[in-house]
């Protein structure tokens, strides 16, 4: 962008700055008592950055335009000026009518989009009457055993209206099963279903842990949606390729690119590998990333994730459909970085992430709740996480327009910095087989977890200052008001399901498992089987457990 003449004058006269102007100042005051250094990676962040920082930085091939490659600068033409993010609250209340309750208050309230919560025994294909299940029914989201759950989740809500986001992995394809019958029953035409499966169980294994099957029988599932929705739910995204819990593990800005991008390199060839061409999937994939307190890390990082993702498709994978070369992107503010202290704090923190989100260009965006440390959002927390988004869309002045922070030395090097070791570590990964191999050898756990014992050490030495936490505590804490779910309400759920078991066809339930473990065993695509069996009101628990049967469960290190 600059002559090398320009750039000599550049660095010249800003030595001269710091000789005349800087160092006085800086003898006779000095500068704060801190490391001066990005928030995850530790890179040292410059005093001042000028073009001489980005001496080999070429427009067109690092930054273009958006809607063009490389994508750094958004993935659409217009971006907010002509369509703002999907505003989604995550969401799941216990039962299927509390959780139906607060999908309408939401949308009631302005929310363009709902996003489901799910409770951790149906995250592991258990029913709620499952002796598993005890003390974790409606805990961190909503019970959904049987079909008869999702239809009133999604009562009076037209699935062809509304776009829903789904926070499910391993019994996913059973949820989106679920979700397809509802939309039958409502007489939508399946081409007009919109939303996002998370369906991301790689990540699974690296920072969450609520896997249900080893990873080959994990990757057929995964791109046996790919195949079906393609063909019947083209406007459904088949994966959110998650980099949020990668980050919430405690992994640095970089590592969260690039296990990600490592994740999707590992469905794309699971696909190209198991028949199907990139351009027929490829546009349906869509990401999901977290964003933490350093606005302008977190800004650079979402841009050198998309210019990477860019780069991938075209040259790795001979993408040709500009849509397959499009990272979009959903983004949760960083629910880690919520505490119990002092919780009003942490509306500060979330609209502070969720402008990074939007400065970032994120297609959708999930504020969290100031109580979320503590438990589900109340009523009152998640309106404001809401309107968090809503002042932000329509008061703030940073949707009006692209990619504002694009030109700036410090943001532009940062995002090149970003890329550059987020490459490094998929080289290593390559160099280790594959992201898949790296999983399975625990290398990739292994780097997450040194970060963040390191992280950890340094809140707990206060070198790494946390406000209301290990710095400028208070005496005393208020009383807060969290939302709880009964033992009453957890009878009530089981009481439903024994009522599904009992007025169904116990015969025609199984034979549609019989059919599905049949298909299991062989090749077939199972997403048909799987819309079958929800039909006909088989559980979720049942359906898991066919598929273990055939499947079997993961056993890490064995």
């Amino acid at each position: 962008m600059f002559d090398v003449d320009e750039l000599e004058e550049i660095r010249s006269t800003k030595s001269t700055w710091e000789d005349e102007t800087l160092e006085p100042v800086l003898d006779r005051f000095g500068e704060r008592e801190k490391r001066f250094t990005t928030d995850t990676g530790g890179q040292a962040v410059k005093r001042l950055y000028t073009p001489a920082d980005l001496e080999e930085f070429d427009y067109e091939e690092e930054l273009g335009y958006p809607g063009q490659e490389p994508y750094t600068r958004g993935v659409y033409p217009t971006m907010y000026r002509g369509r703002l993010w999907t505003m989604r609250q995550y969401a799941g209340m216990g039962t299927s009518v509390e959780t139906n309750e607060r999908f309408n208050y939401l949308l009631e309230e302005g929310q363009t989009g709902l996003s489901m919560a799910f409770d951790l025994p149906t995250q592991m294909g258990h029913d709620s009457d499952d002796p598993l299940a005890t003390g974790e029914v409606g805990k961190t989201g909503v019970a959904i055993d049987s079909l008869r759950d999702m239809e009133t989740v999604f009562d009076g809500i037209p699935l062809d209206e509304v776009s829903t986001s789904m926070t499910i992995n391993a019994p996913a394809s059973v949820l989106l099963a679920m979700y397809i019958a509802v939309g039958d029953q409502q007489g939508v035409d399946r081409e007009q279903l919109r939303g996002t499966i998370q369906n991301d169980v790689l990540k699974e294994y690296i920072a969450r842990n609520t896997y249900i099957y080893p990873p080959e029988p994990s990757m057929r599932i995964i791109t046996d949606i790919f195949e079906f929705c393609a063909e019947e739910t083209p406007k459904f995204n088949t994966i959110s390729i998650s980099g949020y819990h990668i980050r919430e593990a405690g992994s640095t800005a970089a590592q969260e690119i690039a296990f990600t991008l490592a994740d999707g390199i590992e469905y794309v060839e699971a696909a190209i590998e198991a028949g199907l061409d990139v351009d027929e999937f490829a546009p349906q994939l869509s990401f999901f990333f977290a964003s933490y307190n350093n606005i302008l890390e977190e800004v650079a990082k979402f841009r050198a994730a998309r210019r990477m993702w860019a780069k991938i498709m075209d040259e790795r994978f001979d993408a040709e459909n500009p849509k397959s070369k499009q990272l979009k992107f959903h983004t949760q503010t960083a629910g880690s970085t919520l505490t119990a202290q002092q919780i009003e704090n942490n509306v500060v923190r979330v609209a502070y992430q969720a402008l990074a989100a939007v400065l970032g260009g994120t297609q959708s965006l999930h504020t969290n709740g100031k109580d979320e440390a503590l438990s589900i959002p109340t009523e009152e927390s998640v309106r404001t996480a809401l309107r968090t988004q809503q002042i932000l869309a329509h008061e703030s002045g940073a949707a009006d327009t692209i990619d504002p922070l694009g030109g700036s030395y410090y943001v532009e090097s940062l995002t090149d910095d970003l890329e550059a070791e987020a490459f490094d570590l998929l080289e290593e990964i390559e160099d280790r087989n594959g992201m898949l191999k790296a999983i399975e050898d625990q290398w990739v756990q292994r780097e997450i977890q040194d970060v963040a014992f390191e992280r950890q050490r340094e809140h707990e030495s206060g070198d790494r200052v946390i406000v209301g936490v290990n710095k400028f505590e208070a005496d005393e804490e208020e009383e807060v008001d969290i939302e709880e779910v009964s033992d009453e309400e957890v009878a009530k759920q089981q009481d439903r399901l024994e009522s599904v078991r009992a007025e169904r066809d116990d015969e025609a339930v199984e034979a549609k498992l019989d059919a599905l473990r049949e298909a299991a065993r062989g090749e077939e695509n199972l997403m048909p089987y799987l819309v079958d069996a929800v039909k006909v009101y088989a559980t979720t628990g049942e359906i898991c457990n066919a598929m273990r049967d055939v499947f079997g469960e993961y056993q890490p290190g064995i």
